[in-house]
Parts: C-alpha cells; structure tokens; sequence
C-alpha cells in the first residue's frame, strides 16, 4: 500500500498472503546466503502483459471482449497509474540480469514509467485496430492497492548500462 515510485530500498510491508509469502522467501533466501554463499537475483516484477496472461489480468479481459465482439470494454475510471511492460521485454531483461552471474539483490524489472491504466487500455485498443471502446466508471477503484505506484529501474539502468 505504498504510493509513488518504489525503490529495492524501500522497506517492504506485504498487506496480504499472497505478498508475504514471496517477501518471506526472499529474506529466507537471504538469511541463508550467510551460511551457503551462493549469488542471488530477486527481481521484482511490476505489471506484465501479453499473450498468456491469466484470464483475470486486464491485458486478457480486453482481448476476450474484442473476441467476442462487444461495442464496449467495461473498466474503472482508469486513473490508476501503474508500471507495465509487455512480456518479451521483461524476458529479455531477466536474461540481462542472469548473464550478469553476480549476487544482484533485489531489483525492479519495471519500465519506470507510469501510464494510467485508461491510456493503456487506449494504447491496446488503437495497436490492435480494435473496434471497442472503453466504458469508463463501470467497477469502482480497488481498495486493496494505492491509486499510483511505478517502479524505480534507475538500479536497473546503472547494473546494465553503468
């Protein structure tokens, strides 16, 4: 429930099972570095998309609408700022990051940049050359994650390019 860019530093405070369970092994993982050396890269994935999302991602919800042949897509608002990036580059970036063979950490596999999830959807519709368009303040806003996160990929950028 943390709003803004987030950094690796910031510290993490999972809200439910599921972000606690990953958080739990990732310090496990760490804690056990202290007794078997061993490198380790967590990578931090923000939002994908692209084929084989599953059927609950917005990604795969517009598809479905366009497939069945809907004059609309039902959404929010679509203010909500979010970091996504399509599933090909985050593949490229995980296999940036395991060339590297160091004890990276923590590190964000985000593009930094926030797109709000209404021009996303948008985005699709006109790559697609989809004929939908979307139908704004259909759901209400999730109360289980902030309104605007992006991820920080400056660490990213200075282990790849620096």
């Amino acid at each position: 429930m943390q709003s803004g860019g987030l950094s690796e530093e910031i510290e993490t405070r999972p809200s439910n099972p599921y972000g606690f369970a990953k958080d739990a092994l990732r310090k496990q993982l760490q804690f056990l570095q202290a007794f078997h050396p061993f490198s380790l890269t967590w990578a931090r994935l923000f939002y994908i998309y692209g084929e084989g999302q599953p059927a609950s991602s917005i990604f795969s919800q517009l598809k479905k609408a366009v497939d069945e042949g809907l004059a609309e897509f039902n959404m929010s608002d679509g203010e909500q700022l979010r970091d996504y990036l399509p599933i090909r580059e985050v593949a490229e970036k995980l296999v940036l990051l395991a060339l590297k063979k160091k004890n990276i950490g923590t590190i964000n596999i985000c593009s930094g940049k926030p797109i709000s999830v209404r021009n996303l959807v948008e985005k699709w519709i006109q790559e697609g050359q989809y004929r939908i368009k979307p139908k704004l303040g259909f759901y209400p806003y999730p109360d289980y994650e902030p309104m605007a996160f992006w991820g920080d990929r400056s660490r990213f950028d200075h282990l790849v390019n620096g």
